[in-house]
């Protein structure tokens, strides 16, 4: 009987391209972009009810 595993394994100490490295960096840092965008549309209290203020936004 033949089997086969349809389940990922989890790889260890695999390594990544420089290409997914870099890739990902740039998802992240668009990531983020959006993420300020989106909070520099917020008035100063929808702000305030998730308990940051206009200057938290650019530390994120």
């Amino acid at each position: 009987m033949a089997v086969i595993e349809t389940t990922p394994r989890a790889s260890i100490g695999t390594q990544t391209s420089p290409f997914a490295t870099f890739f990902q960096a740039i998802r992240d840092w668009n990531d983020a972009r959006v993420t300020r965008s989106a909070l520099n549309k917020l008035s100063d209290r929808e702000l305030d009810d998730i308990g940051l203020t206009r200057g938290d936004i650019d530390r994120i």
